[in-house]
């Protein structure tokens, strides 16, 4: 028998090429997403899922079936998947953590390069308007060569983004729950600090960790109010890692230097004082929005699913507890 996979969203179809060749997928074709009532009448034929990161996967959703295996999360983040509940019924969860690496770092440093160099800011003074001031000692920004860059999850992306940190010049510390081993560190000639001490230390600081309970307002009150005069915070990751009424609060008081944010705590809602202060630069979620990282995004996936079901244990699983 075929597989049944459940595709959520109408993601391109150039990734699904292998996967339609060898399972029966129901697959979107009135409307970009499955609703909340489709998803729960096909899911209770389907042997996989193929879920994205912008639909949630509720405990209601998984309550409607008995067949369920595997759940294929489009991203890297998969906190739109009732994890916890999938693994007591015993499914597999996996996500795509290599497509997105590159592109979201690329992000997370175009979001640096235009708040320091204001960017954003005087595009829309150009664009704008008419008696916007050019000169010598207008429009000032600030530079990033030897700066220090504070990241805060040390692993594919953040790499990825030290890279970028260090070809232009910055030093670069982390903090990560273990060290990474010392040929990476060397590599990047960087530093495990505590959480503190990066704050402190940090000229920027780059937000590359899950949200779990424990990375949930992660900068809050308390820890934004020890981070440097002056400071940048980039948010790639998750909106709740960053209390955003704090943010607003720190922006407004000059405290902070300025936000880079691809994600926000309540999406697509924003706190509406983001959208006024100028040393703000916001991205619609979208940094691994190229068609080449969505048709890449879609490929992993697919790939999971295709290996699950030929047995294979080598995929990215997120909740390998399921297989003890």
């Amino acid at each position: 028998m075929r597989p049944k996979i459940l595709v959520i969203a109408a993601i391109p179809k150039k990734s699904l090429a292998d996967l339609e060749q060898k399972c029966d997928l129901f697959y979107p074709t009135e409307s970009f997403m499955f609703s909340d009532d489709e998803i729960k009448k096909h899911i209770r034929e389907a042997d996989g899922v193929l879920s994205v990161f912008t639909r949630p996967l509720t405990t209601a959703m998984l309550g409607e079936t008995s067949k369920l295996k595997i759940i294929a999360n489009f991203g890297v983040g998969y906190n739109n998947i009732d994890v916890a509940k999938a693994s007591e019924m015993g499914i597999v969860v996996c996500n795509t953590p290599n497509a997105v690496t590159e592109p979201t770092a690329e992000m997370a440093f175009g979001l640096l390069l235009s708040l320091t160099r204001n960017i954003a800011l005087t595009d829309r003074g150009l664009r704008t308007n008419p008696n916007f001031k050019w000169g010598m000692m207008e429009n000032l920004g600030t530079g990033i060569f030897g700066k220090s860059v504070g990241i805060v999850g040390m692993g594919r992306i953040g790499q990825a983004f030290a890279r970028r940190a260090i070809a232009s010049g910055m030093k670069v510390i982390y903090f990560n729950r273990t060290r990474l081993p010392l040929d990476i560190e060397q590599k990047y000639n960087c530093e495990r600090v505590s959480f503190d001490e990066l704050l402190e230390k940090s000229d920027v600081i780059s937000l590359h960790c899950p949200l779990t309970s424990e990375t949930h307002h992660l900068l809050n009150e308390a820890a934004m109010s020890k981070m440097k005069q002056g400071a940048i915070i980039l948010n790639t990751a998750r909106g709740a890692v960053v209390d955003e009424k704090t943010l607003v609060k720190y922006l407004k008081n000059g405290k902070l230097g300025g936000a880079g944010l691809d994600v926000f705590e309540n999406e697509p809602v924003i706190t509406p004082e983001l959208l006024t202060i100028d040393n703000v630069v916001m991205t619609p979620h979208n940094a691994t929005g190229t068609i080449d990282t969505r048709i890449e995004i879609g490929h992993e996936a697919a790939e999971n699913l295709l290996r699950f079901f030929a047995g294979r244990r080598d995929i990215s699983i997120v909740n390998p507890q399921v297989w003890e």
